[in-house]
């Protein structure tokens, strides 16, 4: 039986640092709460908002797929393989960082805030090479879009997880149907802007539904409205 929970934007725990001010759908850094320890091997998902000319400074990941997608502005990306670029709204990255990797995220404008979303979902084999990829983001209207997948060969970005991003720009009154790609994952579907309508519960900007159990969920924008959805594996 599909199990269907609505996660409120005002319930995401919320950090001002000063230079960075987060929202975290589930634990991060102080933030525990029982409820909000991950959905399946998705385990971070944040929305950070940088200062003009801030950023974080070089830290390690290893054995962890990162995800970035920029609402507004350009994240400056530099790590120590020798990868330096510049990620625009409009485009995803994918860091997968394996056998360990260092690197530092900014904002490179001195006028404007960056804007991003940031995920974390934990890889299906570890210790491999450290790997960086990023594209444009090609929407077609009125669909959800695949970002990323498992499957190098595939549309998008890959990562080494069972797991899949799709985004969807959705005009009003519009409905779409997403089918999940692999038994027994579950989704996670996020409000970047607008409002949409799931299984009869609105949904707004920063309001999410994670839902189990299901093979198929359907969409209706009740405004003009943006929206990602991530399927993930829950074991």
């Amino acid at each position: 039986m599909s199990t269907t929970i609505f996660h409120s934007a005002t319930t995401r725990f919320q950090t001002d640092r000063g230079w960075v001010k987060g929202k975290h759908s589930f634990n991060f850094g102080p933030y525990f709460e029982s409820s909000r320890q991950a959905f399946g091997s998705l385990i971070i998902f944040n929305e950070d908002t940088v200062i003009p000319g801030a950023g974080f400074a070089t830290h390690p990941h290893a054995n962890m797929e990162i995800i970035s997608i920029p609402l507004s502005g350009s994240i400056q990306h530099k790590d120590d393989t020798g990868k330096e670029a510049t990620i625009k709204t409009g485009e995803i990255q994918i860091m997968s960082a394996g056998t360990g990797i260092r690197h530092s995220e900014s904002n490179p404008s001195h006028t404007n805030e960056l804007r991003f979303l940031q995920i974390w979902i934990t890889p299906n084999k570890a210790g491999v090479p450290p790997r960086y990829q990023q594209i444009a983001l090609n929407d077609q209207p009125n669909r959800f879009n695949q970002v990323v997948s498992p499957n190098p060969k595939d549309e998008g970005l890959w990562i080494q997880q069972d797991a899949w991003l799709h985004t969807g720009q959705f005009d009003k009154d519009v409905a779409a149907t997403y089918h999940l790609k692999k038994e027994g994952n579950g989704i996670y579907i996020f409000v970047i802007s607008g409002e949409i309508s799931v299984k009869d519960q609105l949904l707004q900007y920063g309001d999410a539904l994670s839902i189990t159990e299901t093979h198929e969920i359907r969409i209706t924008a009740q405004k003009t409205s943006q929206v990602l959805i991530i399927e993930v594996p829950l074991k």
